[in-house]
């Protein structure tokens, strides 16, 4: 991160041929808007109050989406072109010093490296400012760099306006600049809106810059990848498949076991201990941290959540808001919601649903159960088929299940209850009152057995 360099994001723009009410720059990939994705990878190389985003369509709500990530914001109430989107933030502090980089909403895949490989570049001297490019196989309908004898830009020629042999050029302009700040401005000033469309566009800043001596030096960049602009619902489910292949990679070199990689989903905020094993066809998103060690199991999906070491989330389990502690394991066919925590060794097993409810450490509710808004001690037996009844049709209450109390199998606490230390509660009760320590809690109907009963039931049918 330099101190003297700003980043512009413009932004403003609707995206007419994404075919959705949705601005174009809110649309997700790899598990974030593409805004996001740029203004993180501009964090690389500006500080975030140095980073300025300009918005347009959706202002208020493209705002809202990244404000959390520091950044200033200038609104282009018209879209008049890159060039006008670029001279309404000259009052922002800092632009008009130091060195400036210009950067799009709608292009997620520009990665950290070469944003830097750009500032390097652009800090060798003796130019005005550094253009992104790439080569393509088949460069129609994109800009062309035209070079000058010594290798710098002499010109960026759109495709209806090039000419044959301009055509037969594979090296194309990404819009994606470093300035001399200093430099730009005065030149910016003076470009006048294209006729045919009216908008001010930033290529004729290069091309004022070198009729006055002031050169651009191109920059090419291997992975065509960095620089797609997402203009389609296609191009956006490219850089999303893009953006997870480049995690699954990332996860593995760093020592994560991915079964089935083509088939896995990890969103590109998620972190991942060694040695962890991730099984097919499941997915970690958002904010998920997962330790040391643990296993993910196949098609299981987490969310939000943290897996401390060891944590095991088995097959078909769904984790969201919650938290695993150390060696507690979760599934197969488990729900974790809404805050739920396991704390260490602790045993969620197979259709067991917990919400807002700490499951404490070596306790086990191993088969049929829903655990809501509860708190259970350590050491707890939860048997099959046992429900907390947190709601009155109003309001919800708090179960409280203290250390060591064993709870039978197809029980009902109706909250608010509290079942104390060491107690049992018997299989099949319905508790509405509070169980004290080391006490056996029944709460069923006395068993009576009719002798003959259903042999006459039978002789009366026949």
């Amino acid at each position: 991160m330099s101190r003297d360099v700003s980043v512009v994001i413009l932004a403003a723009g609707l995206g007419t041929r994404m075919k959705s009410s949705l601005a174009k720059v809110l649309h997700r990939a790899g598990g974030a808007c593409l805004l996001e994705h740029v203004i993180e990878a501009a964090k690389e190389i500006a500080a975030p109050e140095r980073i300025v985003a300009v918005v347009g369509h959706q202002a208020e709500r493209v705002k809202a989406a990244v404000e959390g990530l520091g950044t200033r914001f200038e609104v282009q109430t018209e879209q008049k072109g890159t060039g006008h989107a670029l001279r309404v933030c000259g009052g922002q502090r800092g632009v008009r010093s130091g060195r400036l980089v210009v950067l799009y909403g709608d292009c997620p895949l520009l990665s950290k490296v070469t944003l830097r490989r750009l500032l390097e570049e652009h800090e060798k001297g003796g130019r005005a400012a550094t253009v992104i490019t790439t080569l393509l196989a088949d460069a129609t309908g994109y800009g062309r760099i035209v070079r000058d004898e010594a290798g710098r830009v002499a010109a960026i020629v759109e495709q209806k306006a090039a000419t044959e042999e301009q055509k037969k050029i594979r090296e194309i302009n990404s819009g994606i600049y470093c300035f001399e700040a200093e430099v730009l401005w005065p030149y910016l000033e003076k470009v006048e809106p294209n006729p045919a469309s009216g908008e001010y566009y930033l290529t004729d800043v290069v091309e004022l810059m070198r009729a006055a001596g002031q050169a651009t030096v191109p920059l090419v960049v291997e992975d065509a990848s960095e620089i797609l602009g997402i203009n389609t619902k296609v191009e956006l489910a490219e850089a999303d498949r893009i953006f997870r292949e480049r995690k699954v990679k990332e996860l593995m070199l760093a020592g994560v076991t991915i079964e089935r990689p083509d088939t896995v989903t990890v969103d590109v905020g998620v972190e991942v201990g060694q040695d962890t094993v991730i099984g097919p066809m499941a997915q970690l998103l958002g904010k998920t941290t997962v330790g040391r060690g643990c296993v993910v199991g196949a098609s299981a999906i987490v969310e939000n959540a943290l897996l401390e070491d060891g944590a095991k989330v088995h097959a078909f389990s769904f984790v969201q808001d919650s938290k695993l502690g150390a060696e507690a394991e979760v599934g197969p066919y488990g729900r974790m919601r809404m805050g739920a925590v396991l704390e260490d060794g602790a045993h969620v097993g197979n259709f067991v649903e917990l919400k807002k409810t700490r499951l404490g450490a070596g306790s086990k509710a191993m088969h049929l159960a829903y655990l809501g808004d509860a708190t259970i001690g350590s050491n707890v037996n939860i048997g099959a088929g046992t429900i907390t009844c947190n709601y009155d049709g109003k309001k919800k209450h708090p179960t409280v299940i203290e250390d060591g109390a064993f709870v039978g199998s197809n029980s009902t606490l109706v909250a608010p209850v509290v079942v104390g230390k060491g107690s049992y509660v018997a299989a099949a009760s319905v508790v509405t009152k509070p169980v004290p320590e080391d006490a056996l809690a029944v709460g069923r109907a006395h068993q009576i057995n009719k002798e003959g009963w259903a042999q006459r039931r039978r002789e009366n049918k026949a």
